[in-house]
């Protein structure tokens, strides 16, 4: 996060991979149980915040090759980032406002929580923006009526989920070499309801989990072999079932030589890891297209650490 004079400030909110996700039920409240291990990833929305005179105000601005239709003609009040504004205005009673300008590089529905992490990133700035002061424990608390993801985000760094993504710990994570952790992350062009495919999802079809320790002893070690072992995903038979081309997407990914392929989240994107950056390149370079679809893809690395910290002026780092 950077300042940029007294009244503005820029964010740049990562994506997210899932690195094991498992469902351990679902509860009264139609929602479902998780318990899972998020990791941020070096492709970043940017969100450019404005104090104003006491309006929530989005803007879009150019996008990174991905489309926003889908949010571009919702009602501004129904959109997660407005309503994560909203949300700190009621909780602290600031009278003033706020422009938010939203650079979309992350895919919308995609499974890499690039909605959750703009308003993780909306939460932290506009409590910097505005100094309201909050602590980051409070910012999540508010941030789990928006969306189950945006805890872990705000929070930062890897992390466990569990519950109903409100409850939230620091996953210990080693860089080890430094060509470590790249991934390459695919999105087949379209968005992927999350309550849909929640909604299809079986206990009774779920194959055999991996116990999450294979994951949590990885990212401890930095061990990528043990990661590619420990990697699941207990939603990705239901994706797979209702989405063919997200399966023949994973398949291709393997055909061309990551060692470890998994639908993050609830999809659409699905992502393949690699040995290294030149590794990861060359996987990308092989998944770029299918007949009759534009593939998306872009080669990130996995963050070590907490993100969406304040810097200096004219810097935007993580």
């Amino acid at each position: 996060m950077s300042k940029n004079g007294a009244n503005s400030l820029v964010v740049r909110t990562p994506a997210k991979v899932n690195l094991y996700l498992q469902v351990l039920g679902r509860r009264d409240d139609g929602y479902h149980d998780i318990e899972s291990i998020l990791v941020p990833v070096s492709l970043f929305d940017v969100i450019q915040l404005e104090k104003n005179g006491g309006t929530i105000d989005l803007v879009f601005e150019r996008t990174g090759g991905v489309s926003i239709d889908s949010i571009s003609s919702e009602r501004p009040e129904d959109n997660l980032v407005v309503r994560a504004g909203v949300a700190l205005k009621a909780a602290t009673g600031y009278s003033g406002g706020a422009v938010i300008r939203l650079e979309k590089n992350i895919p919308i529905g995609g499974g890499l929580g690039g909605g959750s992490a703009d308003a993780a990133g909306v939460l932290i700035g506009l409590n910097e923006l505005w100094q309201t002061g909050l602590s980051r424990p409070k910012l999540m608390e508010i941030g789990a009526k928006l969306g189950c993801d945006v805890p872990a985000l705000v929070h930062g760094g890897p992390v466990l989920m569990k519950g109903v993504g409100d409850l939230v710990s620091k996953v210990s994570m080693a860089m080890g070499e430094p060509n470590s952790w790249w991934l390459v992350l695919v999105n087949p062009g379209f968005g992927v309801s999350t309550g849909d495919i929640y909604s299809r999802y079986s206990l009774s079809l779920t194959s055999p989990s991996i116990p999450i320790n294979h994951i949590r002893s990885a990212l401890r070690e930095a061990d990528a072999n043990l990661a590619v072992e420990g990697l699941f995903n207990a939603l990705q038979d239901t994706v797979f079932r209702k989405y063919p081309l997200i399966e023949m997407i994973a398949e291709n990914l393997r055909k061309a030589g990551a060692p470890g392929v998994l639908v993050s989240g609830s999809g659409a994107s699905v992502f393949g890891m690699a040995r290294d950056e030149k590794h990861a390149l060359e996987i990308s370079g092989c998944v770029r297209q299918l007949p009759g679809y534009s593939i998306w893809s872009s080669v990130v690395r996995i963050l070590p650490d907490g993100v969406m910290v304040a810097h200096g002026p004219l810097e935007a780092r993580v």
